[in-house]
């Protein structure tokens, strides 16, 4: 299957989902949420491990650890954010500067070190200092400009509507990463806020894979040197197939058996015709 095909068959199993509920999404994303939290911490954390972002989606905790607290902690937070973002989608919450500030305080809460604390950076607060870039080139707002920044993207994405939300939601990513509006937890927040958005216009979510952090980090820095969105829109398509490549293949593979156990049916009823109208005609 090629690539623009393989991209219309995900996002056509997902939008079969016909998803309105918090509950329904969830059922939904059970593995995903799992998966991304763990892909999404891993990118900027190296001692996350699936096994431990696993245990603590499933039972809250972890048994024999001997690593970093703030580890747990911001597995822990990943959680809290996905079960944010259920209760968002069942209000329908806009992304606004404070729903951005929320969750960036969901995903970072307990684990700012003692610099940032002693500098006055807070979770769920914009960055108080000019100290925090991103990428090969050191890219960030100045701290005046964080908000109206922000509002000026939020305000662009609104004018996408429906109709790209892909397009939409590269483009708020890359903007979003370049201001780099908080002392930490920029690119968490990021991947989580762009999921929320193509969640409220019938998107699947992606997962960002850890193993693919190459290509992802080349396509935002692409975008801070160029302004060219080509190359996030691409990988982005890919990650969406990517995440999505087992459901689709399982779905695929029961349509299939319930196409052949209907023509299995339909032989088994023109057999037995053919019995009965060679019995009638004795």
């Amino acid at each position: 299957m090629n690539s623009d095909r393989q991209y219309d068959r995900t996002m056509e199993l997902w939008r079969s989902y016909s998803i309105a509920t918090s509950l329904e999404l969830a059922a939904h994303l059970e593995n995903f949420a799992i998966l991304f939290s763990y892909n999404s911490g891993k990118i900027e954390n190296r001692e996350i491990t699936y096994h431990d972002t696993h245990e603590i989606f499933k039972n809250g905790r972890v048994c024999g650890y001997t690593g970093d607290l703030r580890t747990l902690y911001e597995i822990k937070n990943l959680k809290d954010a996905s079960e944010l973002m259920y209760r968002w989608f069942d209000e329908r919450k806009p992304i606004t500067l404070d729903s951005i500030r929320e969750m960036q305080f969901e995903l970072t809460k307990g684990t700012y070190n003692e610099r940032r604390w002693e500098l006055g950076e807070r979770p769920g607060e914009f960055k108080k200092n000019d100290l925090w870039g991103v990428g090969m080139h050191d890219v960030a707002a100045p701290v005046d400009e964080i908000e109206d920044d922000l509002q000026q993207d939020l305000d662009e994405v609104s004018e996408f509507g429906d109709e790209n939300p892909l397009v939409a939601a590269a483009f708020w990513h890359a903007r979003f990463e370049g201001v780099h509006a908080f002392a930490d937890g920029n690119g968490r927040t990021g991947r989580a806020m762009m999921n929320y958005y193509l969640l409220l216009h019938n998107h699947p979510p992606i997962v960002i894979f850890d193993e693919d952090r190459k290509d992802y980090y080349a396509a935002l820095d692409g975008f801070d040197m160029t302004g060219d969105l080509k190359p996030l829109i691409g990988f982005l398509r890919r990650e969406t197939c990517k995440t999505w490549e087992s459901a689709v293949q399982r779905e695929d593979r029961s349509h299939q058996m319930s196409l052949e156990k209907k023509r299995d049916t339909v032989s088994r009823r023109v057999s037995l015709d053919e019995i009965n109208n060679n019995f009638n005609a004795r």
